[in-house]
């Protein structure tokens, strides 16, 4: 390839990753928020969180993107760039995803931590945040890598705008040159790289996390148990 073809796959790549952050931090606020909703006292908070949770995760990630770039605008009268578009369809489908992720962690919580902050008189806040949460987050960790590898893959999918990321720039260079097998060969390592790379951050944030958690209490030098002196009569000294 030109180095101006290899401009536009550089181009297509940081497009990619911009994106990729963008819609990981807004997944990774609604997963917090709708699944600690989840586990809220009340039901009704509990069924709305529900709800966009099986709503997001029954529909199709392609047609949201579809939805929230042609269908919103002539509903409210104004326009996203497909930036934004793609931000917000890609973070709020797989939000609901990593709701369930935050929501499972919360539960295997041991049940006598939650009633130790009772017995301290922690107020649910407190016991979310200084009890429950240091335990859940680094059990969340590796899931949360996998749905960040599937962000990535499911970044392709805005290339139906015409938005010029990685997948959308291989194929114009794809048309320009004819080449098929070469083109998407580099594409598929360039995207294995990236997850990769992040695979790598996430497994180090882990282990991060769980230091000083959970660690293995010091073991004591075992007492010897000396056998009691005997003399020659038959009684201990």
């Amino acid at each position: 390839m030109t180095s101006g073809l290899w401009e536009l796959v550089l181009k297509g790549v940081w497009v990619t990753i911009q994106l990729l952050v963008c819609s990981a931090l807004l997944a990774a606020a609604v997963s917090f928020v709708v699944g600690v909703a989840r586990t809220h006292r009340l039901w009704i908070v509990r069924f709305l969180a529900g709800f966009y949770t099986e709503v997001f995760r029954g529909t199709s990630a392609l047609v949201m993107i579809f939805w929230v770039f042609f269908v919103l605008p002539p509903a409210f009268g104004w326009q996203l760039v497909p930036l934004w578009a793609g931000t917000l369809a890609l973070g709020l489908t797989y939000g609901a995803y990593g709701s369930e992720i935050v929501r499972g962690a919360l539960g295997a919580v041991d049940p006598a931590q939650k009633e130790g902050g009772i017995a301290l008189s922690f107020t649910p806040w407190q016991r979310m945040r200084l009890i429950l949460l240091p335990q859940a987050v680094p059990e969340m960790i590796p899931p949360f890598s996998n749905l960040l590898i599937e962000l990535l893959k499911g970044t392709a999918l805005v290339s139906v705008m015409g938005m010029g990321d990685l997948a959308f720039s291989g194929n114009l260079v794809r048309l320009a040159l004819q080449e098929s097998a070469e083109i998407y060969t580099y594409i598929l390592l360039i995207y294995f790289v990236i997850a990769f790379l992040l695979t790598r951050v996430m497994r180090g944030l882990e282990k991060k996390l769980k230091a000083g958690v959970g660690k293995t209490p010091e073991r004591k030098p075992d007492l010897e148990l000396k056998r009691p002196e005997t003399t020659n009569v038959g009684g201990a000294v």
